[in-house]
Order: C-alpha cells, then structure tokens, then sequence
C-alpha cells in the first residue's frame, strides 16, 4: 500500500481524526483541494456546544417555521431555484420531527456530545491548545415570557443530560451582558459553555499538532474512492491515484460526491450559513450570546465580533445571498445598542447536514476499510474530537465508546 490512512478532508473533523488516529499509532495523510481549515471551519460560530442536544427538527422550530420562512432574510430560508432539489431533505426533515424520533435523537446526541466533551477536553490537554479556549458560558436571550415557556422542552431535556443552566433575569442578566436592549427580559445562562478565541486558529493549531505528530498533508482533490481488497484506491484529480489500507471521508458538504458512487445514498445537503465579523472592539461582548428566536448568534473572537448563523438550504452551488449576513447585522444593533457595524468582513459557509441533525459516522456499504465521518451540521467544531475518537476507534478495530447505531451511514 501507498499509504496506511488516508482522510480526505481537512477541516476541522478531518484534522481531528487525523490527531487520534495518530495518536492510536497510525501513520496518516491528510488531504484537501484548498488546505487546512479553508471552507466551513475557517469561519463558524467558534463554540463547543456539548449542551446542544436537540435536533433541529423540534416542534419549537415547525411552530416558528411559517413565519420564518415567509422573510427570505430570516432565520430558515430555501432558495426558490432551490427547491424542488431539496424537497426529498425536507420530507425526511419532517419526519425526523416526529416526537418518537425527536425522543431518540436527543438520546443519540446526548451520548455523542459526553464523547465529544471527553476528547476535547483531552486534546485541547494534549496538544496545548488552553491558551485557544474561552470558558466564559453563554446567555440563549427570551424577549418574552412565552418564549421562555417554548424553550420549556429543550431545558428539560439539558436537566436530564445533567446540564448546568439558570434563568438569569435583571441585574444578573445585566452584569452578565451589559448593554443589552431592554427588549430582552431573560436569559438561560450555560455557564460550562466554552468558545475558541477563533475557530480557523483553533482548527490550523489541531492540524499542526498532528503534523507533529507525523501527520503528513497534501493539497489535492480527491475525485473517486475504489473498493481495492483489503484496502482502497483513491483517485485525484490529476489523474493519479494512491493505495490505502484505510480511507475517512471527512469532506464536510462535499462528501456526497465521494459516497454517493459507492451505493450508500446519504441524504447529505448543505445549511448555507452566514455572517459579519466586525473589528475588535466593536462591542462590549462578554460571552457568546445566542438570540434563538431570530436565528443568529454573536460571538467574542480574538479577531473581533462574529455575528451570524441562521440557514438557508441552497445546495453548494447557488451563489451568497450577503443580503442575509447585512439582515443579521441590523438586528445585532438593535438588540445591542452601542454596537459599531463599521468595517466588517462578510462570509458564507456551507455546513454539511443531514435531516436528523446526527452525523454520519461509520463504515461505508461496500467495504469496511472505507469509513465516513461528516454530516455534522451546526456541531462540527463541538463533535470533532469525539468524531476522531470514535473513527480511530474504528480503524484499529478497538471497542467503540458507544452504539454507532444511531449514527450509521446506512440508517436512511
């Protein structure tokens, strides 16, 4: 074989699959057409968000979901262009609504994120990366009472998980947040929440550690994967091709374009975020705040304040919509008065979803010896190191750190 693992993917999950699998004594390569951390994890929301158990598809969100979707610059918008491609995405999406399945997902996802905080935990330890982590918590605002009542179901499900949160209301929420618009009467306060000074920071310092470790990266585009014995083949896209005992697809929304070949017919879209990341000093932000009922987050980043999120379903080739990014901004000053929207740089990126919210992790249809490792939705970030764990996990063949049922590629 020309190589022992190979992952194809270099964001933020592929550079923590290739740190475990390293540390489990494998010798890996790394690939990606652009490079490290260059497209989805370059400029996401930069939070660890173990406390983020439900999935998407809850009754809070299809309550909302007629108003939202009548603003084509709000919180969850589909492209017209875009719609009759990512129809079959939304009949599934209903259907992972159904409280039985919303029941198991939560679940699932509160398993996964007791894995993902383990290994995070013991890779930010392992490779020295303290110094890129804030601990600060985050405060998810209610302009209402009614709105407090709505989260009702996600709270209680975070008390079952064991996960610390208070209502914060007046002073408290104040001295938490100061400078907040009046609108807003309380907060869930997650004091254990945690966000990286910046994620393409945290995700190139996860790379380098695993450089360090052996690691090697090449900048190459893979266009196909061959079942190949007890091994696989890759082709790229300059017509050459390598040998490998083992292959992780981690390639984010691309992913579909490898796999699908392969027979396993993963339902695999794309939630188009977006946002503004305004100088530092922009505003006094004292930790990532969460403004649930419009969508969007804002968050404190050592290269100034990110204000962004929401969804839009798009697909990959549709060109941005900034409009969406400048919407977010206005509200942002609403919401926080003092604010300063002057010189902020736009971005757009493209989270690899799946409609019940859980990634996919396990092996491929055809051969074992080809895994996959994406599908992360909102949480990559939060579930890379977890993810990494469970596929090293996989790739030596030792006992998995919970059931991958839930999880399984083939699972549609």
């Amino acid at each position: 074989m020309d190589a022992d693992v190979v992952i194809i993917g270099a964001g933020i999950v592929g550079v923590a699959c290739a740190l475990k699998l390293s540390e489990a004594g494998r010798n890996v390569v790394l690939f990606d057409r652009k490079g490290v951390a260059e497209e989805t994890s370059r400029g996401n929301a930069g939070a660890f968000a173990f406390s983020d158990i439900m999935p998407l598809a809850t009754k809070d969100v299809w309550r909302k979901l007629p108003r939202w979707l009548a603003d084509p610059l709000g919180p969850f918008t589909v492209r017209p262009q875009y719609l009759a491609q990512i129809t079959p995405w939304l009949v599934r999406f209903a259907r992972a609504g159904l409280p039985d399945r919303v029941a198991s997902g939560i679940a699932a996802q509160g398993a996964l994120m007791r894995v993902a905080r383990r290994e995070m935990d013991a890779m930010v330890a392992s490779a020295g990366l303290g110094h890129l982590v804030r601990s600060d918590g985050v405060l998810e605002l209610y302009e209402s009472d009614g709105e407090i009542r709505g989260a009702a179901t996600e709270l209680e499900a975070k008390r079952r998980e064991g996960i610390e949160h208070r209502l914060v209301r007046g002073m408290e929420l104040s001295e938490l947040q100061p400078g907040l618009a009046d609108r807003f009467i309380a907060a869930t306060f997650i004091p254990a929440w945690q966000t990286v000074t910046d994620p393409y920071d945290f995700a190139k310092a996860v790379a380098s550690a695993a450089g360090a470790r052996g690691v090697a990266f090449r900048k190459a585009e893979a266009r196909a994967i061959r079942p190949l014995g007890d091994g696989a083949t890759i082709e790229l896209a300059d017509s050459s091709a390598l040998k490998a005992n083992k292959v992780v697809v981690a390639g984010g929304a691309w992913s579909r374009a490898l796999t699908a070949p392969l027979g396993d017919r993963i339902p695999l879209d794309t939630e188009r975020g977006y946002n503004t990341t305004l100088p530092p000093g922009a505003f006094d932000l004292r930790r990532q705040l969460v403004f649930g009922g419009h969508g969007f987050v804002v968050t404190p980043l050592s290269t100034g304040v990110r204000i962004g999120g929401a969804v839009e379903l798009g697909g990959l080739d549709l060109p941005p919509n900034f409009a969406r990014s400048e919407a977010m901004l206005k509200k942002a000053a609403m919401f926080m008065p003092g604010l300063k929207t002057e010189g902020g740089r736009q971005w757009m990126g493209f989270r690899p979803s799946l409609p019940d919210s859980l990634p996919a992790i396990g092996r491929s249809r055809p051969s074992p010896h080809i895994l996959y490792a994406f599908g992360h939705g909102h949480l990559g970030l939060t579930q890379s190191a977890g993810t990494g764990k469970l596929i090293a996990e996989l790739v030596t063949d030792a006992p998995p750190s919970l059931d991958l049922t839930p999880f399984s590629p083939q699972r549609f």
